[in-house]
């Protein structure tokens, strides 16, 4: 995908678009799009980047991502099938007035919320996910009932969590294949040492111009892009084997125990053995 406004296609009889995308269409890269997109995961897992957000995705979650947020769910392992339940919708696809309704002014505000990516948690997850299952198969005005019964359920929840508050700004495609291209190195490579002339070589880069390019379009610098890729990579680790923290350490991409501890804590506000302990209660 190397451009970053993705064209959603909606039926001529319909408002809004559902449906589900599972590999190869489930593999859309770094991209945004003029509606918002309320997505249901439901094969594979993978990190998920949303706008400066970086984190894990598995089948369940469900996030909420309001227009013009670039984001990309990148499969674990690409050999995996990756599939997920889909609503692209515009803020009016109501028509513009209905947005002015007294009744619905909690959905409002939600909407009203641009350049928002935000995940579900527990009961409102599942609850969301359920309906999403309904409306794919739904015809008529159900369809339409079904998505505000979404919105309104997600708009007075507290069941949510801000992941992202990105930037508006619009890239060229140029740009784009740029920050595909630094994504993609840096996924293959994160294990290991990765100096900035190095990353900025494979951009064709000055440093100064890859540190600002990066920064202006991740909104944070390319070490601690790196720094969070390295922990969710630990955090996996713990959750997923029981193998010795010290020997998680040096598989995340550290060589230092006491720098790893340091920036487990800055990204998780824990220690990676309280982590372990907290995820297996």
């Amino acid at each position: 995908m190397k451009t970053l406004i993705q064209k959603i296609y909606v039926e001529e009889h319909h408002s809004f678009a559902c449906r589900t995308y599972t590999t190869p269409n489930f593999e859309t890269a770094w991209h945004k799009h003029l509606e918002c997109e309320l997505i249901l995961i439901t094969e594979g897992n993978g990190t998920a980047l949303i706008g400066d957000y970086i984190g894990e995705y598995q089948p369940g979650d469900v996030f909420l991502l309001n227009p013009n947020v670039p984001h990309w769910f990148r499969k674990s392992n690409v050999k995996t099938i990756g599939s997920a339940i889909v609503i692209h919708f515009l803020t009016d696809f109501m028509g513009a007035g209905f947005l002015s309704l007294p009744e619905i002014k909690n959905v409002t505000r939600l909407l009203a919320d641009k350049n928002t990516g935000i995940q579900f948690r527990a009961g409102l997850a599942k609850e969301i996910a359920l309906l999403i299952k309904q409306l794919e198969y739904a015809q008529g005005i159900e369809r339409v009932l079904l998505l505000l019964n979404c919105l309104q359920k997600i708009s007075v929840s507290t069941e949510q969590k801000v992941l992202t508050i990105a930037s508006g700004t619009m890239n060229s495609k140029e740009e784009n294949s740029v920050i595909e291209t630094i994504i993609d190195y840096s996924f293959k490579h994160f294990l290991n040492p990765i100096s900035l002339n190095e990353i900025a070589g494979v951009t064709r880069m000055s440093v100064p111009a890859f540190c600002r390019f990066f920064k202006r379009n991740i909104k944070k610098s390319y070490f601690d892009f790196i720094k969070e890729l390295r922990i969710g990579q630990a955090c996996k680790l713990l959750r997923e084997t029981e193998r010795p923290v010290l020997e998680i350490c040096y598989s995340s991409g550290y060589n230092s125990w006491a720098n790893f501890s340091k920036q487990f804590k800055v990204v998780t506000n824990t220690t990676p053995s309280q982590y372990r302990k907290q995820y297996k209660s």
